[in-house]
């Protein structure tokens, strides 16, 4: 692209532009003197920033401001990019591989374009050149295997690219490394310093270090070489090698073995320690006992006395360890010596006699209620006969930490301030032993139970009841009693339990108090029985009667439907149908065996069958028979038994209303008269 630049200089005489490294330099020459000169310059290239000229001799900046040309932008286009690789896609490590890139370009310029010639490896750009011719050449020299992968050429000009075809390049082989040490000899517990190179590789290495033929350790490098420190954890001559290979080409595999490495491992018998105790045999407790740890090495040196994971002493030197011995600190004791990371060490065991043993507490009976005596007794066996006897053993009692006898017994009442932790003291001979704690938690006795329903009881059916002693120690045995004889027991363990007891049914109400529970904890108060069961029983209702006030009724005069059940708990639903149509308004709750309902100016439109229902809180709805309300066509008032095919039942004639029987005729001037008659349906599946 062309531009205009202009340039201002305060020099004179302008003879030409200085030649300075790696910029584009327009040579200029002028032979005139100003203070202030101005010129214009049409350059081939797009951007012109700073440019130096020579002016007598010395070198001065001058500004430049370039801008772009009114101009049109050349036609081109990029027809095909090309990358070839020479000698071939494949090619040993160590040989030269050289990635050949053309571009064809048409354009409308006399002139060559200016190109951006960009290689990449696997999307990577290795290597960028801008230049006016339409080959390229980048050369890998020696070719590696970190430079296998798939290779494109893409070439740029101004704002148009394109990219060649890919190329898959595979550079195998892999250098055999190196490993050196810095010493093949070292002493027991230094670490060696190892460093392994493939100084020909390029790339991120991964490195194996081996030994004895087993990794043991493997360290990963950005360079062709890596120094790192390996620890010697055996006492021998070992071998080491190392092998590499190319992080991000793994299926290069890996390099031969490096040089076999010998290094001699010197031990450090010189540290061992030596560890004696005085007295040997026949070590009793409240003997006074001396443990020496000895070295004859003793520069940078760490000396341990320790039993089991304790440390009971820590030196630089040899020392002696004293104490006054009891039978828990027999065992072994081992000295150690740490230079380092080696350690040395020496054991010797130690067999330490009771005196006495460890006393036992006892308390008497094992299990306590509130207001019962009990005891505490305290004892303990002579092991050194020889060096005390038994009267030899003064004892004390404690109460947590309070002291409460200064014999070996102790009486008193159990109750709620006296509970807590037991222990005894023994002491002979300047040695205390303390025995296991004795706990005690006096039981409560069971308090009185209460008995009670658990949820609504309705006669006939099957309900829970629950039976719970407010007060008590666990586990509480519960019966459940009718009468004086058990029917059922449940043992609660903790408080979330319940002791919850199913009642298949009761026959009558009164029955109810028939029932009372037992509780039971095996305290001195032995069996704490409650008030009788007391909880409302629901009678379901019996089946309804419908029974008319009036046999007769006169055309717009009332109906008054009686509904009466023989039995059932209050408060009563009834509720009255018309074929088999809820009436309005004739839901009913009363706390009465009897419902009434009136059908207000009865019409002739109203006649059919009537009955009632009728429930309680036993969620048990019966039905009545129905009564049917019929006109006759002579106008007489009849109340007629309905035809059926069944009998009714002798307890159904003992309900029925006697049958009424009116003249035939009714009298001069007697209003139209509709009649009544009571229809008995068999409706047990109703009910």
């Amino acid at each position: 692209m062309l531009s205009e630049v202009h340039l201002a200089s305060r020099l004179g005489k302008m003879q030409g532009a200085s030649p300075l490294a790696g910029r584009k330099i327009i040579p200029l020459s002028f032979g005139v003197w100003d203070v202030h000169l101005e010129f214009k310059l049409t350059v081939p290239f797009p951007e012109l920033r700073v440019l130096y000229v020579s002016a007598l001799g010395m070198h001065t900046e001058v500004a430049c401001h370039a801008w772009q040309a009114a101009i049109a932008q050349p036609v081109f286009t990029i027809d095909q990019v090309t990358l070839s690789v020479v000698p071939g896609s494949e090619v040993a490590s160590g040989s030269n591989l050289t990635l050949r890139c053309e571009a064809r370009v048409s354009h409308s310029l006399p002139q060559p374009l200016s190109h951006t010639f960009s290689f990449l490896q696997d999307d990577q750009l290795v290597y960028a050149e801008n230049i006016s011719a339409s080959v390229v050449e980048h050369t890998l020299s020696p070719a590696r295997v970190s430079n296998s992968g798939h290779y494109q050429c893409l070439v740029r000009i101004y704002n148009k690219s394109k990219s060649s075809n890919s190329k898959a390049v595979r550079v195998t082989g892999l250098q055999t490394p190196m490993l050196m040490v810095k010493s093949d000899i070292i002493p027991e517990g230094e670490d060696i310093m190892a460093t392994c190179s493939a100084l020909e590789e390029t790339g991120s290495l991964i490195f194996y270090f081996y030994e004895d033929n087993q990794e043991v350790k493997r360290v990963i490098s950005n360079s062709n070489s890596v120094t790192t420190t390996l620890a010697m954890q055996k006492l021998t001559d070992v071998y080491l090698h190392c092998v590499y290979m190319i992080k991000l080409h793994p299926n290069a595999g890996l390099s031969n073995k490096s040089n076999m490495v010998k290094v001699v491992v010197q031990g450090l018998d010189v540290i061992t320690p030596f560890i004696s105790i005085s007295p040997k045999i026949n070590v009793v407790e409240g003997d006074r006992v001396q443990i020496t740890c000895q070295v004859h090495y003793s520069s940078d040196l760490e000396l341990f006395l320790t039993k089991g994971n304790t440390v009971l002493r820590k030196s630089f030197t040899t020392f002696t360890y004293s104490l006054t011995v009891r039978a828990e600190d027999s065992g072994e004791y081992v000295c150690k010596a740490e230079k380092g990371s080696v350690q040395k060490t020496a054991a010797h065991p130690l067999h330490i006699t009771e005196l006495y043993r460890r006393p036992i507490l006892e308390m008497s009976p094992p299990e306590v209620f509130e207001g019962e005596r009990f005891s505490l007794s305290c004892s303990s066996a002579v092991k050194a006969p020889e060096r005390i006897k038994k009267t030899d053993i003064r004892y004390i009692l404690l109460k947590e930490d309070r002291r409460i006898s200064a014999i070996p017994s102790y009486e008193d009442t159990a109750s709620l301030v006296n509970n807590g932790r037991y222990f005894c003291l023994a002491n002979a001979k300047g040695v205390n032993k303390t025995s296991l704690p004795v706990l005690l938690k006096a039981k409560v006795p069971v308090s009185t139970p209460r008995i009670h329903a658990v949820d609504n009881v309705i006669l006939g059916r099957p309900f829970k009841v629950s039976c719970e002693a407010k007060n008590g120690t666990f586990p509480i045995t519960y019966t459940l009693l009718k009468g004086r004889i058990p029917v059922a027991e449940r043992t609660v363990v903790e408080a979330s339990d319940q002791a919850i007891f199913i009642i298949t049914s009761i026959s009558y109400p009164e029955e109810i108090y028939s029932f009372t529970c037992q509780a039971y904890n095996r305290g001195p108060s032995f069996i704490k029985t409650s008030e009788v069961l007391g909880a409302p029983v629901t009678v379901p209702v019996s089946r309804p009667v419908l029974e008319p006030q009036e046999v007769t009724v006169t055309e717009g005069s009332d109906l008054v439907l009686i509904c009466k059940v023989q039995h059932g708990s209050n408060p009563i639903t009834f509720t009255w149908y018309h074929n088999k149509i809820p009436l309005p308004l004739s839901r009913q709750e009363i706390q009465s065996s009897v419902g009434r309902h009136v059908v207000h100016a009865i019409q002739r439109d109203q006649r059919g069958d009537y009955y009632c229902e009728a429930s309680n809180y036993a969620a048990e709805t019966k039905r009545s028979y129905a009564a049917r309300v019929g006109g006759l066509v002579n106008l007489s008032v009849e109340v007629v038994e309905p035809a059926t095919n069944q009998f009714p039942s002798p307890s159904l004639l003992a309900t029925r209303p006697p049958l009424v029987r009116k003249p035939s005729r009714p009298k001069s001037g007697d209003p139209m008269r509709m009649s009544l008659t009571l229809d008995i349906e068999d409706n047990t599946a109703l009910n």
